[in-house]
Order: structure tokens, then sequence, then C-alpha cells
């Protein structure tokens, strides 16, 4: 196994628990991640101290979640959770435990969590805990829940979410019992708040592998959102070869969805999901731009862009080539590094030069907007004198 050396805040904390007589560990996806050799965003720690406890011992700290037994210590600049250890009673919303019981055996805490490869606890002098066999799990490259799936899932539904995120960020396959308990167990996802399931998605669609989603999708998690059985399956890998940006991946997505039968509308599934307000206008403009042919040349593309903006004309670009299989993003870019003018804020007379030529209201914007076209027509000639004296022009005739 690799060395794991957490860094020095995070040994302060564990080495400052363990001098008070409380028990500290290393717990979930850090240790998953050192494991792996991947370098932890985060790093979360369990111990047999109560919340108050952590809080007394260092000073500054956040209760960020009481209730679960959760306190964020800030050690400078830094910061880690630190949870007691607990058990959780009844799920009734299939989401969060009714209560928790703070407990001080740190397998009984390990075995309320969601899978075995997250189950594995490291103390500061680098002994492991894994009562789940999770170091195994995780050579096996498998992701397997901790006890009964099923049960695992009833009591949290995103959880299964989260198996197939981890199966798409990992390259992991999911055990089979695991697998099973997720189709029986997917019309729980239906409770989940929009707003959970929708980072769940996102998550998958940054990977690598965003074409896990299809799992989601046959599985029935997405059901409350995707009624539709599709007449094609859309081919959700190719998401990969676009750029890992929300903006671009939720648009494409949504829009092959629609484009196979599987939503009536785009832009009605995204708000669905919450998604924010700019992503679904992207979408719903994306849409329309992809019910047309791409622009023959560049000022069509110019023209294009100045109604749309940067944003929604590249990821509707990005969204044909991959979903209709028609690549012009060369000619996209091509007119985007021109720096050719499609904008007011490019164009080289301003409203206020067009204010000392005795222009306004009404009249000071249609010469704008006149000036743009012609300056997108003739570029060459985007120059401050030029464009005044065609408004003298222009305003005199």
């Amino acid at each position: 196994m690799p060395q794991i050396n957490p860094p020095k805040y995070v040994r302060q904390i564990l080495f400052g628990l363990q001098a008070r007589g409380h028990l500290a560990y290393l717990v979930g996806g850090c240790v998953r991640d050192v494991i792996m050799n991947i370098t932890p965003q985060d790093w979360d720690i369990c111990t047999s101290a109560l919340p108050e406890e952590v809080m007394e011992l260092f000073p500054g700290s956040r209760p960020t979640g009481l209730e679960h037994g959760t306190v964020t210590v800030i050690i400078g600049s830094k910061s880690a959770e630190v949870t007691t250890f607990r058990t959780e009673g009844d799920y009734r919303d299939h989401r969060r435990p009714d209560s928790v019981t703070f407990v001080s055996d740190l397998i009984t805490d390990l075995g309320r969590r969601d899978f075995s490869m997250n189950a594995i606890a490291l103390s500061a002098d680098g002994m492991l805990a894994d009562p789940f066999d999770g170091v195994s799990d995780i050579e096996k490259r498998c992701i397997r829940c901790v006890g009964n799936p099923k049960l695992r899932f009833t009591e949290d539904a995103l959880r299964m979410f989260r198996a197939l995120r981890f199966s798409a960020r990992l390259g992991f396959t999911i055990e089979y019992d695991t697998l099973s308990a997720i189709e029986e167990c997917a019309e729980l996802a239906s409770e989940l708040a929009p707003e959970r399931v929708r980072d769940e998605v996102e998550k998958i669609l940054l990977t690598t592998r965003p074409e896990t989603m299809s799992a989601a999708i046959s599985f029935g998690l997405m059901k409350r959102y995707i009624s539709g059985a599709g007449w094609k399956t859309p081919n959700f890998a190719d998401l990969a070869s676009m750029p890992r940006k929300p903006l671009s991946r939720w648009v494409a997505f949504s829009i092959m969805l629609r484009k196979y039968g599987y939503i009536p509308s785009a832009s009605e599934f995204l708000k669905q999901l919450r998604l924010d307000g700019r992503t679904i206008r992207c979408c719903t403009d994306a849409e329309v731009l992809l019910s047309q042919d791409p622009p023959s040349d560049s000022l069509g593309w110019k023209k294009l862009l100045n109604r749309y903006g940067v944003d929604t004309v590249t990821c509707a670009v990005q969204a044909y080539s991959v979903i209709m299989g028609i690549d012009c993003e060369k000619e996209l870019r091509a007119v985007l590094k021109s720096g050719e003018c499609f904008s007011l804020k490019h164009l080289a007379v301003t409203g206020d030069d067009l204010l000392s030529l005795g222009l306004k209201g009404p009249e000071l914007g249609e010469m704008l907007k006149f000036l743009l076209e012609y300056v997108m027509e003739y570029p060459e000639n985007n120059k401050r004198e030029i464009l005044l004296e065609l408004a003298k022009y222009s305003e005199e005739s």
C-alpha cells in the first residue's frame, strides 16, 4: 500500500485528539484515494470525541452539522471535517436518518457507511481498520455495499447514484448484488430532491465515462424526469469528446435525450432538475440552432454570435458535432480568432460618440445596430473615424 502522509494540519488534528485520550482516524474517501495513489481533495476524520469536546479542543471550529456530530476544524487557512462515531436511526425519507446516536466504537461507525471502499479508517500511526474488506475491493476495482445493499439504498437512495458516479469516475465495476439492489430500489430515487439528483448527474457527465448515464436511465433512476423509453439509445460516450464543462455537457446531454424521444423538451427537463437560468437559456437557444444548417460563411457565424452569444453558439456547435456528426468547430474558431466585430462592445464607436452627433433615444439605438451590421459585413472598416463619418452621412440623408 502507498505511503500515507497527510498534511501537517491534518496530523495536528489527529494528534490533538489522541493527546486528549480520544480515538481519531482518517476515514472514507481520503483513505480510498491515497490507497489508489490519488491525492485527496478533502481529509475527513472520525473520532470518539463528542462534538463539544472537539470544539473545546480546537477553538474557532465551526459547528457545520452538530445534529450528525460534524464539526469543521480550522487550522490556519486549512480545514477538515471531524465527525463523532455514530449509529443512525430509521431513514423515513430515504435520504437522512431521523436520529443519530453517538458511540465510542469505530467498527460500528464504519458499518453505517455506503461502500466498502469508503469504510476504511487509518490511524495517525499508519494502522488500517478495514472490517469490510475495502482494500481488497479497491484492488479488485469493485464497488460493493457495506452489509445488505438493499438496506443501504433504502436508507439513502442517493447512494445508487453515488455507486454509478464512482464507477464512472474510478472505472470500477459494481458488484453483482449491489447492482441488483440498484435495479430493485430504483423507484426510491423519485423521492430525492431534484437538486441532489442534478448534482450527481452532473458529476457523472463530467467524468471520462458519461455513458454511465445510460445505466442510470435503464435502471429507472431518472424515471421522475425521463418518462419515455426513446426510440434509440443515445451514445453518451460521445460526450467525453467535449470540453469537461458543465454547460457544454448538460446542453448536449439534454438535447440528445430529446432527439431520441426520451423527453419532450430539453429545456423543460433542465428546469425540472433545477438547473440555473443560464444553462436553460443556452439549451433553449441551442435547440433552435441545431434545427438549422450551420452558416456557410463568416458573416453568418458573426450574426449567430451577435444574436446568441459565444457560449451558446459554442455549445450548439459542440453538440452539433456530437449529435449530428458534423464538425464545424473549425469555422467557428476561425471567426473568434480573427477578432472581427460581432457585438456592440467590439464596435469602434459607442453611444456617447453618437450623442455628440445629436442622435438620441431610439435613433441612437438604430444607428448602433446599423453600424454593427455594416461592420460585420465589412470588418476592415471597424474604425472610429469611418463609422462616425458613415453615421453623419446616414443621418443627413
